[in-house]
C-alpha cells in the first residue's frame, strides 16, 4: 500500500478492487448489466460498464456514477472514486453524475454491518452488497481458523436474472477479489 500510494499519490481502497471485479464478473454475465426498456419491455444488454457507488453524506445517501469501468485500471477507479466522494460530501454532485448507471455497489461495511440485503437503483438489474470484514472461524485443511471474512449480497431483478447467473457473477467477484491476478491473466 505504501508504495501504491508513493507511486500514485492516492491511496488504494478495497471498494476499486470490488468495482474492477464487478466490471469483470459484468462482462461474464451480461444480464446482471441489463435492463429491462421501459418502453418496449424488451432486455437491452449494455456493452459499456457504469457502475454507480453508495455514498453516505450529512445531508444522506447519493450514488454517483464511475463511467466506462471496463476501460479502467485501479489507479483511474481509485482517482474518480475520491473525485465523486469528495463533491458528494461538499454536495457539489449534478444530476448527470448521479444518473446512467449499469450496476451498484453499495459497502455498508464502513458502518460495522455484517450482512443486509441492498435494495435494487432502478432500472438496473442488480446491486451488490459489501459488508465489514470481521474474523470468523473457518475450517481449513480440517482445522478451524480464525480468518478475516466478509459477506456480500447481490441483490437481483429476477426478470433478468436467475440464481445460475447470480451465483457465478458473486463467484467471479470473490476470485478476482481473492486473487487479483485472475485479472492480469484473465482466468
Amino acid at each position: 500500500k505504501d508504495a501504491y500510494l508513493k507511486k500514485h499519490g492516492i491511496k488504494l481502497g478495497f471498494m476499486s478492487a470490488f468495482v474492477k471485479a464487478a466490471a469483470y464478473a459484468l462482462a461474464d454475465q451480461p444480464s446482471v448489466n441489463a435492463v429491462i426498456d421501459d418502453t418496449t419491455k424488451e432486455i437491452v444488454y449494455r456493452d459499456y460498464v457504469d457502475i454507480s457507488v453508495a455514498v453516505a453524506t450529512p445531508k444522506g445517501l447519493v450514488v454517483p456514477v464511475i463511467r466506462g469501468v471496463e476501460g479502467m485500471n485501479f489507479t483511474d477507479i481509485e482517482r474518480t472514486i475520491n473525485e465523486l466522494g469528495e463533491k458528494a460530501r461538499k454536495n457539489e454532485l449534478a444530476v448527470e453524475d448521479m444518473d446512467g448507471g449499469t450496476f451498484t455497489i453499495s459497502n455498508g461495511g464502513v458502518f460495522g454491518s455484517l450482512f443486509g440485503t441492498p435494495i435494487i437503483n432502478p432500472p438496473q438489474s442488480a446491486i451488490l452488497g459489501m459488508h465489514g470484514i470481521f474474523d470468523r472461524p473457518v475450517a481449513v485443511g480440517g482445522k478451524v481458523e480464525v480468518k478475516p471474512m466478509m459477506y456480500v449480497a447481490l441483490t437481483y431483478d429476477h426478470r433478468l436474472i436467475d440464481g445460475r447467473e447470480a451465483v457465478t457473477f458473486l463467484r467471479k467477484i470473490k476470485s478476482v477479489v481473492e486473487d487479483p491476478r485472475v485479472l492480469l491473466l484473465d482466468m
